[in-house]
């Protein structure tokens, strides 16, 4: 599985293509445009697209683990990813992903913001086809795959829009919910099924619930502390990116990014170095690091320091900066 098949690309075109489409569920795209909506367009549909995106991915990375269907054969099939593909194949959750964030942010904005419902379907149906695609062309899932996981996301989408309003309103006015988002989260990484050896979804799957609590109770925090998150001033008639200035966008995004990832730098060094120093392992031990008392706490405590960073502390900075 270590080993990379060899293989030459005859259409350059298509070979970016799709590797690119492919980084549109990863980590990097998620620690990218989900921070950005929130900084740069609109809080409430930032709310819900991660509501929507940590459901679908937490039900898509233990179906994974609990069917246990296997990816494609290679050969036949060249993988260009080496990652990904020590994980288990049914469902697609590069398909689920695309497909819950791009019809999530449509129907989170339609209702919201002036533009052509048709425009934004076909935005939201070309995003997800392609990184759909890329899922095939990459050699990481089979159509099958993929097809399942569209579909359970569409599933869970009409399941959940009709309690949206609720849960939001909850999220934010609750007194139980910092309490519940990150005790519900530590519960389930905690109980995440057991497999005979180690497969990365538990931690990937740390991250997204880490990330998401995280955000969650800053969601809460600024509802409580600070300016309520429904009177934001980027909340104008029209689009509020066309709004504003590409210069003022650009630098709320940049600040935000290199103060997300100073925290996530910064949490991760110190996490390990304690559970390190507890538990009697060198931090570069990758094998020390896999382990379910060490992996779980790190992640999580590291990517809710991200999601709560993102959420409270980057607009108290752009807030300081004048950037709003």
């Amino acid at each position: 599985q270590g080993c990379t098949q060899k293989y030459i690309v005859k259409n350059y075109f298509y070979y970016y293509l799709f590797k690119f489409s492919a980084a549109l569920g990863e980590e990097i795209f998620y620690i990218t445009f989900l921070p950005f909506t929130y900084w740069n367009i609109d809080h409430s549909v930032s709310r819900r697209m991660i509501i929507v995106w940590s459901i679908v991915m937490y039900i898509g990375q233990v179906s994974k683990d609990i069917l246990k269907w296997p990816r494609p054969l290679s050969p036949p099939v060249v993988k260009l990813e080496m990652r990904t593909n020590a994980e288990y194949g049914m469902p697609s959750t590069h398909a689920m992903a695309a497909t819950a964030i791009s019809f999530s942010f449509l129907i989170a904005t339609t209702n919201q913001y002036k533009y052509p419902f048709e425009l934004g379907l076909v935005a939201a149906l070309v995003f997800s086809t392609l990184v759909c695609l890329s899922r095939l062309y990459t050699g990481m899932h089979t159509v099958l795959d993929v097809i399942v996981g569209a579909l359970i996301s569409a599933v869970l989408l009409v399941l959940l829009y009709p309690a949206w309003d609720t849960i939001d309103h909850l999220l934010l006015t609750s007194p139980l919910c910092p309490l519940l988002s990150i005790v519900v989260p530590l519960v389930l990484c905690y109980n995440y099924p057991k497999l005979d050896y180690y497969r990365p979804t538990r931690g990937d799957t740390t991250t997204i619930l880490g990330a998401a609590a995280g955000a969650t109770v800053g969601f809460w925090w600024n509802n409580q502390y600070a300016a309520p998150a429904y009177t934001s001033k980027s909340f104008q008639p029209g689009f509020p990116v066309l709004t504003s200035t590409v210069v003022f966008v650009l630098a709320r995004f940049c600040v935000g990014i290199l103060v997300v990832l100073l925290t996530r730098w910064l949490v991760k060094s110190a996490v390990l170095g304690a559970l390190g120093y507890r538990y009697k392992f060198p931090v570069r031990d990758l094998e020390a690091r896999r382990r379910l008392e060490v992996e779980v706490p790190y992640k999580f405590v590291t990517y809710s320091s991200v999601g709560f960073t993102a959420t409270v502390i980057v607009p108290l900075l752009h807030e300081l900066l004048g950037l709003l």
